[in-house]
Formats: structure tokens, C-alpha cells, sequence
């Protein structure tokens, strides 16, 4: 999710100043201490007055968040699924190159998404090392003009980092343009074409 806001933080007793960052699958405070709070975790989320209040096994925690607490508290208990994150929707035009598990391919299934004709709205690469980044430039060109290239590559490993998929996108003329977390393992990096060449 990648939201993150100044606040107050009431956890054992004490009142902390500092910064809490609401992620995918965690909230992270940070401030004179660091807190980092698992969703999977969670007993409870509950927002009333601008207090966000979640209980979990370690004790309870409560962020002064004012009108966002609310918000937060439907993302935590709401979480956007994996296709929500990547912009899949019913009727589009998805292509997928490389290997991906049956689950997403059953994902994308369900979810409604149907086979390209010559252009695809959105379309899947899977890259395991550099090289797999050398078919961007010929998969940008089957991509609809306002569609997004996803490059899904593993999460810590030295065949392939982040920086080279960038590099890999931008030498494409593609910009990059979000990223997330695919799964446990795999990130997702998601690039467009510019509007000044569209």
C-alpha cells in the first residue's frame, strides 16, 4: 500500500513521536523506538476518533492518525488483492511471457481477463536473470498505448536486481511507474510508455 504519516503512537505505556508506514502485509512505526506490527498477526482494528487501535498477541497499539484512521483501518482489514494491485480488471487484453505458477494463471482466469489480439493491455514478463530483461523491447511493441509492462522477477537474488529492470525498462523508452509485492518471493515492477510518446 505504501502510505505513510506523522503521528502519535501510544504502545506500552508510552506516547512515541514519529512516522508510521502502512504496508502490504504490515504497519511499521518508526520514531525514538521501532514497532512493526504483521497483519497476519492481528487480533484486532478498530478506528474511532481519529485513533487507530490494533490489538495483536504483543499488547495493543494506538495511532493518532486523525481522518486517516479510518482509511487505514479499512486497508488493513480489506487488503487489496494481488490482481488489484496490478491493475487487472475483467475484459482486459493480458499476455504473459515466461513462466508463472498455476495460481496467478487461475487468478487471472477468474478475475476475467482475456486472451490479446495483436496488442495487450497488460502483459506479464517472468525474468529469472538480466538476460530474460532483453525481451522488454519487443514485448513494449504489442502493448496498447495507455497498457503496463510487468516485469516480475525474484525478490534478493544476484542474477537480477532491481536496477537492472529499470535500466532493462528505461533503455526501452518505457518509465516505471509502481512497484509491488507479486508474492513471497517475486516483486513486480510495472512500466509504462510516456504520454509524450503515445
Amino acid at each position: 500500500m505504501g502510505q505513510e504519516k506523522e503521528c502519535r503512537l501510544r504502545h506500552g505505556g508510552r506516547m512515541l513521536e514519529g512516522k508510521a508506514l502502512l504496508e502490504t502485509d504490515h504497519l511499521l512505526f518508526r520514531g525514538a523506538e521501532r514497532l512493526k506490527i504483521p497483519f497476519r498477526d492481528l487480533t484486532g482494528v478498530a478506528a474511532a476518533g481519529g485513533i487507530l487501535r490494533l490489538d495483536w498477541g504483543g499488547g495493543r497499539a494506538e495511532l493518532d492518525l486523525g481522518v486517516a484512521a479510518e482509511k487505514w483501518a479499512q486497508k488493513i482489514l480489506h487488503p487489496p488483492s494481488r490482481l488489484d494491485k496490478l491493475g487487472v480488471k475483467a475484459g482486459l487484453a493480458v499476455r504473459l511471457q515466461g513462466e508463472f505458477d498455476a495460481g496467478f494463471t487461475r487468478e487471472l482466469k477468474a478475475a476475467g481477463a482475456a486472451a490479446p489480439g495483436k496488442l495487450a493491455d497488460l502483459i506479464f514478463l517472468a525474468a529469472s536473470r538480466t538476460a530474460d530483461l532483453a525481451r522488454i523491447p519487443g514485448l513494449a511493441a504489442k502493448l496498447q498505448p495507455a497498457g503496463g509492462l510487468w516485469v516480475i522477477y525474484p525478490k534478493g537474488v544476484e542474477t537480477i536486481r532491481e536496477i537492472d529492470v529499470i535500466e532493462a525498462g528505461r533503455a526501452a523508452g518505457l518509465k516505471d511507474t509502481k512497484v509491488v509485492s507479486f508474492s513471497s518471493t517475486h516483486t513486480g515492477l510495472r512500466f509504462t510508455v510516456p504520454l509524450a510518446a503515445r
